[in-house]
């Protein structure tokens, strides 16, 4: 359910030599999260290439850009556009451009997208998080929850969860739930 209720994707990569390959080949996972992603309309995407403190040599260059190459041609293939796509190369162990530039790849001049016909740019992680168009959440229009899941909790009742997806919802409302027809009063949210 995460993925299918999720604003944009961050696939992370392993740049490990054999990592990357076992990832990206025909049923490699990296591909699989790619396309299960665009699959369930997520339409943002950021790479994380990490692992860079495993590369041969360390931080390497040279190795950021063959998979970053090779990611973002798997990516158009699938139907993301790569030039709205920051790619950052990054070590998750050691915090490398995850919240600050590192000093061990001052070769990484910054990642560098288009959206909506301007240009934005970063060198963190959580830049190109930042970067990531926020969702239009229409709260002026009619409510519309689609459930995940019902529980019967012993001593609370049936609690109903999901995603308000349009419109709001505070208790004291009165809900109609489609398409049996039965409506109830919020109690809680």
């Amino acid at each position: 359910t995460g993925t299918s209720q999720a604003d944009c994707a961050v696939l992370i990569v392993a740049a490990g030599t054999g990592e990357f390959e076992a990832g990206i080949s025909k049923n490699g996972q990296t591909r699989e999260h790619a396309l299960l992603a665009y699959t369930l309309g997520v339409k943002q995407m950021i790479v994380g290439v990490n692992k860079m403190d495993t590369t041969e040599p360390k931080f390497s260059q040279a190795r950021f850009e063959e998979i970053s190459k090779e990611v973002s041609n798997y990516i158009k293939k699938i139907g993301y556009n790569p030039a709205t796509v920051p790619f950052v190369p990054i070590s998750g162990w050691n915090g490398d451009n995850m919240l600050e530039p590192s000093d061990n790849m001052p070769w990484f001049k910054g990642w560098q997208i288009e959206k909506k016909g301007s240009k934005l740019e970063g060198k963190t992680l959580l830049q190109a998080l930042d970067a990531m168009d926020p969702p239009s959440r229409p709260v002026d229009k009619p409510l519309r929850l689609p459930l995940q899941d019902v529980y019967k909790i012993g001593g609370i009742g049936t609690v109903p969860v999901g995603r308000v997806e349009t419109g709001v919802i505070k208790p004291g409302m009165v809900v109609t739930f489609a398409p049996v027809g039965i409506t109830t009063e919020v109690k809680s949210v």
